[in-house]
């Protein structure tokens, strides 16, 4: 494996029309200060409506640094399609680690579900996380998301 690194920078919206959601504007920018111009950025997020722009879109309209690549990932529409997805990338690319990047509130299941989707490949996981601390609602239904993770880690499994 080579030791270039994949950065996986997770989305997040509520449904704003074509604008980053303020928790996922602090993502996009404690990627850029985690990035190096050697790594390949995976920007991972979806489109709630078919007419308005993926989360993965908005993110690389407002991506500022020099990367070797820019990945953008318009399928992922969970925590577990966004380790899913950035697994899939890892494995394609050859990288010996994966720096994760999303909020401290979801952080732990993040990896977590990244870790298993990972699992015998030897490949590292790294956790990034912003410090915006999230609404109280967003808090609430990560902590109920927390109910499903044995199943989901099951799922990465059988992949």
């Amino acid at each position: 494996m080579s030791e270039r690194r994949l950065v996986a920078v997770l989305g997040y919206s509520n449904g704003r029309r074509g604008e980053l959601h303020p928790v996922c504007t602090a993502r996009l920018a404690q990627a850029e200060q985690e990035v190096r111009p050697e790594d390949v950025v995976l920007l991972s997020g979806w489109a709630r409506r078919s007419s308005r722009s993926a989360e993965a879109e908005l993110m690389a309209h407002a991506w500022t640094r020099g990367v070797s690549r820019l990945l953008l990932d318009r399928s992922a529409r969970s925590t577990y399609g966004n380790a899913v997805g950035a697994a899939a990338a890892a494995g394609e690319l050859g990288v010996s680690e994966v720096v994760l990047v999303t909020s401290s509130w979801h952080g732990r299941r993040a990896a977590v579900l990244l870790r298993a989707a990972l699992r015998g490949t030897g490949r590292r996981v790294t956790l990034a996380t912003s410090a915006e601390r999230g609404s109280v609602r967003a808090r609430l239904r990560e902590l109920a998301c927390w109910s499903l993770v044995p199943v989901l880690v099951l799922l990465t499994r059988t992949r």
